[in-house]
């Protein structure tokens, strides 16, 4: 039995999602080529969406407080640096 293939990083597999797309895009391919990368990019984009879904999980279970989770978008301290966390300044 052949071993499994290590999954790719995030930065791994968006890196080559990246390369796909640029294939792609310069519409030179066979169709049979082209095709295979589409596949492999479907494929990559949703590795890469569960990667993101969980690592936003761990987010959510880390600003755990009081048995209640805050969720806060990921540039709320843009508007106000000092409301890093969600405290009030």
């Amino acid at each position: 039995m052949a071993a499994k293939k290590k999954s790719a990083t995030f930065e791994e597999a968006l890196e080559e999602l990246e390369q796909l797309v640029e294939r792609l895009e310069a519409g030179d391919l066979p169709l049979e080529e082209a095709l295979a990368d589409f596949e492999r990019g479907v494929k990559l984009t949703r590795e890469c969406q569960q990667k993101l879904a969980s690592a936003e999980q761990k987010v959510k279970v880390l600003m755990e407080e009081s048995g209640s989770i805050r969720e806060l978008p990921f540039d709320a301290h843009e508007d106000n640096p000092a409301n890093i966390g969600g405290e009030e300044a």
